[in-house]
């Protein structure tokens, strides 16, 4: 083997391990944001004020959370960066939750298979006259076709390989979740959700702040 078939199997065997790094290991852990709640309003009025004063000062919608999930392989992030934004301008004190929306099993599982297939198919293109009589194989009449154009075959299959690993990875998806509950979904409704629609809907799921619920109980 020379060292052009060298470097032209060796340099998709670099990029197919490092395909492989990024798809099995695993992701980091989600760092926990410990919420220091205020402390349970006492019988006299004036903790009852301090507590308020706490939440003020906090964001009057502390200890809401909305998750983005979205198709990170679509480019949504732009646009959950928008949203995320949006949110936390209005709703001071709200924690946005960015994650990416994973496909079906099968899609992923398809997925890891894909570089496997890559990389198979660029070693047989340029080491397959050493390949198939190892195996005890006569070449297949494609295979002298590819040989015949090597760096096309391999480029080929490379782009043929990513667009289909892209395809697989990506779900279309840009659910929007408030404190858990499912409030807009890209996969049902077809659509992105509009800025004014999305503050509405996160609105509409909101408790009252805790500032007007304590200034309640003061007054009462």
């Amino acid at each position: 083997m020379d060292r052009v078939q060298l470097l032209l199997l060796g340099f998709p065997v670099f990029l197919f391990c490092s395909d492989l790094v990024n798809l099995f290991t695993p992701p980091p852990p989600k760092q926990h944001h410990h919420h220091h709640h205020p402390p349970p309003p006492s019988i006299h009025e004036t903790t009852d004020f301090s507590a308020t004063q706490s939440n003020h000062a906090r964001g009057v919608y502390y200890g809401s959370v909305v998750e983005l999930k979205f198709c990170v392989s679509c480019s949504y992030r732009g646009n959950a960066m928008t949203m995320k934004k949006m949110l936390e301008t209005s709703f001071p004190g709200i924690e946005v939750i960015l994650s990416n929306y994973p496909p079906a099993l099968p899609k992923r599982l398809l997925s890891k298979v894909v570089p496997i297939v890559q990389v198979g198919a660029i070693a047989a293109v340029v080491a397959g006259d050493q390949i198939f009589p190892r195996l005890g194989i006569t070449p297949p009449p494609w295979y002298f076709n590819l040989r015949a154009n090597r760096f096309g075959a391999i480029a080929t299959t490379w782009l043929l390989g990513n667009f289909a690993q892209s395809t697989l990875q990506s779900t279309g998806a840009f659910e929007v979740f408030c404190n858990g509950d499912l409030v807009f979904s890209k996969l049902q409704e077809h659509r992105f959700p509009g800025e004014l629609e999305l503050k509405d809907l996160i609105a509409n799921r909101l408790p009252n702040s805790a500032l007007g619920k304590n200034l309640g109980s003061v007054w009462s």
